[in-house]
C-alpha cells in the first residue's frame, strides 16, 4: 500500500479512494471475493444492501465460527471492531479485514482492559465471565466467554458457590442474575443502542398496536425487559418471529435486524421500538459506518487489516473454547 493510502487509512480508518460511479459495486465486490478467495460476513445490524450480498449473516460469534470452517484466505467482517477481532482469534492464519476501523462499540469501549484488570484484582476468588461483545484483550483476561443466548446456561452450569464477575454489560448481567438467582459482581458497562429506548413512545406504540408482541434483547434495561413478551439474542428474536403465529411485533434492538425479519416473514409487520430522540428507529452509528464503497475498497486493497499479538490470540482462545465445551455438554 503506498503512502497516500497509508495516510488515508491512518487519518480516517478506511481506504478513502474515489470509486468510478459507473461500476456495479455488488458485481465488483462479488468478483473480488472470488478472485481473493474471500468470505464476507455481515452482522444483523448492517445496512440491508450489505446483508444482501454477504455469504453469512448472523450474530458476531456465530459468524466467526462460520468463517473458521471455510477454506477462505480472507475474511471481510462487516460489523464492528470487536467482532473482527473475534474472527481473527478463531482464524489466526486468515487475513481479517474490517471496512472501517472506526466501527467500534459503545459497550466494548465502556470496559477498558487496563481498568478491568484492576477491577478483577479486587476479587481474586472470582471467576470472570465476559460477554463476547468485548475486545480481544478483555477476552484474554477472562475465564469464560458467553453470548446473549447462552449466558444464563453458562452461569447455571457452574457450582452454586462459585463467585463470579460478569462484564462488561450490566443489563445483560442483571438479566442473568434475575434468571439464575446468582449474586454476580457486575462491571458497569452498557450498549448505547439498548439504553435509549423511549418508555413514553413505547407506551404509545403499544396502545396503537394492542395485539403486537413486544420482543427485546437482554442488553436492554430492566424496565424495558419487564414488559417483553419474549427476550432473546438477535438470532433468537429472529427465530421467534418466524415460529410465532403473531403477525405484528415491536422490536427492541438495533433496527438492522428488521430486514431479515421482513425477508423471513414477508406477511408480518415489524415495528422498531423508538429511541429517546427524534429518530424513527434505533440505529447503531458504529455499525452504520460500513458502506458498500468501503467494503469494495477494503477488498480491493485488502486493508484495513485486523492484527492481534499472538499471545492475546492464544489467551483469548481459551475462554471461548471453555464456553464451547460447556455449551457442547449442555447440548446448546
Amino acid at each position: 500500500m503506498n503512502t497516500t493510502f497509508e495516510n488515508d487509512l491512518s487519518a480516517k480508518g478506511y481506504i478513502d479512494v474515489a470509486i468510478d460511479p459507473s461500476i456495479d459495486l455488488v458485481a465488483e465486490i462479488n468478483r473480488l471475493k472470488k478472485e481473493k478467495n474471500a468470505v464476507i460476513l455481515a452482522h444483523y445490524y448492517q445496512e440491508s444492501e450489505i446483508q444482501d450480498l454477504a455469504d453469512y449473516i448472523g450474530d458476531s460469534l456465530g459468524l466467526s465460527q462460520q468463517a473458521a470452517k471455510t477454506d477462505a484466505d480472507v475474511i471481510v467482517f462487516a460489523g464492528v471492531h470487536f467482532m473482527a477481532e473475534t474472527a481473527k482469534i478463531l482464524s489466526p492464519s486468515k487475513k481479517v479485514l474490517l471496512p472501517d476501523l472506526k466501527a467500534g462499540c459503545s459497550l466494548s469501549d465502556s470496559c477498558p482492559p487496563h481498568l478491568f484488570a484492576k477491577f478483577k484484582e479486587k476479587y481474586p476468588d472470582h471467576l470472570v465471565i465476559t460477554y463476547v461483545n468485548c475486545t480481544a484483550e478483555l477476552k484474554a483476561l477472562s475465564d469464560i466467554v458467553c453470548t446473549s443466548s447462552n449466558a444464563v446456561q453458562i452461569v447455571e452450569s457452574l457450582p452454586a458457590d462459585q463467585k463470579i464477575i460478569f462484564g462488561p454489560d450490566r443489563n445483560l448481567g442483571a438479566y442473568v442474575q434475575k434468571k439464575t438467582g446468582r449474586d454476580l459482581v457486575l462491571w458497569n458497562g452498557a450498549c448505547m443502542v439498548h439504553e435509549i429506548f423511549s418508555q413514553e413512545k413505547l407506551d404509545a406504540l403499544r396502545l396503537e398496536y394492542p395485539h403486537a408482541k413486544f420482543i427485546a434483547h437482554p442488553e436492554c434495561e430492566d424496565h424495558i425487559l419487564a414488559q417483553a413478551d419474549y427476550i432473546g439474542s438477535t438470532s433468537g428474536m429472529l427465530k421467534f418471529t418466524i415460529e410465532d403465529p403473531t403477525d405484528t411485533y415491536i422490536v427492541a434492538t438495533e433496527s438492522g435486524i428488521l430486514h431479515q425479519m421482513q425477508k423471513s416473514s414477508p406477511n408480518k409487520t415489524f415495528i422498531p421500538a423508538p429511541p429517546n430522540n427524534l429518530c424513527a428507529c434505533n440505529d447503531c452509528p458504529h455499525m452504520k459506518l460500513n458502506t458498500l464503497e468501503k467494503l469494495y475498497n477494503c477488498l480491493y486493497f485488502e486493508q484495513p487489516e485486523i492484527v492481534l499479538p499472538a499471545d492475546i490470540i492464544a489467551r483469548a482462545q481459551k475462554p471461548i473454547e471453555r464456553m464451547l465445551d460447556i455449551s457442547a455438554k449442555l447440548g446448546l
